[in-house]
């Protein structure tokens, strides 16, 4: 598809009940254990929380919008090819003068993976209130933003709080997840930039850290206190407790539910899974119970394929692990 006038936009069939903005990098990735300062070679592929998600939620059945920029470069291309064929309705401005962002991830040993980030001056770094699409946000169910972005620079944290004030306008809710990420700044600065959303917020996802950081005080290693202390009328605040599962607190009714046992590969986008998984089943109409155990489920199944967002299941994949169907892992 060529870019017109400066954008790829993909027509929609169906509107999309969810949209999300973000920037999503060209990833290269190391298929050996090991230092990149000796590994002979990398793989190439794509990554971001935001589009994670909503190729997570298209996985599902729900029609997802994702809003970004990426760079007139290869990588630019492959990005938005790589989403657009996922069957997410994509968004994205094309900058002739800055690149397509960079993720660099690798596993050092075993046990340990690292993320290297070169989005400095990127594309999507640009991202302003003007690249939010006229009445697409009107016309959803759901917005989702992520602490990512807010971090990103001050004109895309400007977006966040933009898509974020057009969804309050329009009846929309509006869904947060922290997402914190050390290396693009400091606890102190996301949780001043998330503080201008909050209010905004409807449904709230974080890990325990990430969650303490919006409650002066806190202590991360009580997420049923973090739970009740970012609790409002209306708002479900969600607690992602990787392998042990996670928690929510819906209106006055706390809800747990346990994580799953699995083969993990790489847990890089597991939470996006998470939350798509979730919000794919409120828009159903699930109860929170059942929203978690298919955030869990997502979650723990993303984890047993390599990528960020290559593992995210579809409802079949769902089904087979939560009737305990997975059986045999040949299938023939």
């Amino acid at each position: 598809m060529t870019p017109v006038s400066g954008t790829w936009a993909t027509p929609t069939v169906t509107a999309p009940r969810v949209v999300t903005v973000g920037e999503t990098m060209a990833l290269m990735r190391s298929a050996a254990i090991g230092s990149l300062a000796h590994l002979p070679s990398l793989d190439v592929a794509v990554g971001g929380a935001e589009s994670n998600l909503a190729v997570g939620l298209r996985r599902l059945g729900v029609p997802a919008a994702w809003i970004s920029r990426v760079g007139d470069d290869p990588l630019g291309t492959r990005v938005v090819r790589e989403i657009r064929a996922e069957g997410v309705d994509v968004h994205c401005e094309i900058d002739p003068e800055r690149p397509t962002g960079l993720m660099v991830k690798s596993r050092p040993s075993a046990a340990t993976t690292r993320v290297d980030y070169y989005r400095a001056g990127s594309a999507a770094s640009a991202l302003s209130p003007a690249n939010l699409p006229a009445g697409i946000i009107e016309s959803a169910e759901i917005v989702h933003l992520s602490g990512i972005t807010s971090l990103l620079s001050l004109s895309a944290h400007a977006t966040n709080i933009a898509a974020a004030q057009r969804a309050v306008a329009a009846g929309v809710r509006v869904s947060l997840d922290v997402n914190f990420r050390s290396r693009l700044g400091s606890r102190e600065r996301l949780a001043t930039r998330l503080g201008e959303i909050l209010d905004h917020v409807d449904i709230l996802f974080g890990g325990p850290e990430e969650l303490s950081l919006l409650v002066p005080g806190a202590d991360e290693t009580d997420p049923h206190g973090l739970l009740r202390a970012l609790a409002r009328t209306g708002r479900q605040v969600v607690v992602k407790l990787g392998a042990q599962g996670a928690a929510a607190l819906v209106g006055a009714d706390l809800v747990e539910a346990p994580g799953h046992r699995v083969d993990v590969l790489d847990t890089v986008g597991a939470g996006d899974s998470f939350v798509a998984g979730y919000l794919s089943a409120d828009l159903e109409g699930l109860d929170p119970a059942a929203r978690l155990a298919r955030g869990n489920a997502c979650g723990a199944l993303t984890c047993t394929a390599a990528g960020d967002w290559e593992g995210a299941p579809r409802l079949a994949d769902l089904e087979a692990l939560l009737s305990g169907r997975a059986g045999d892992p040949v299938r023939r």
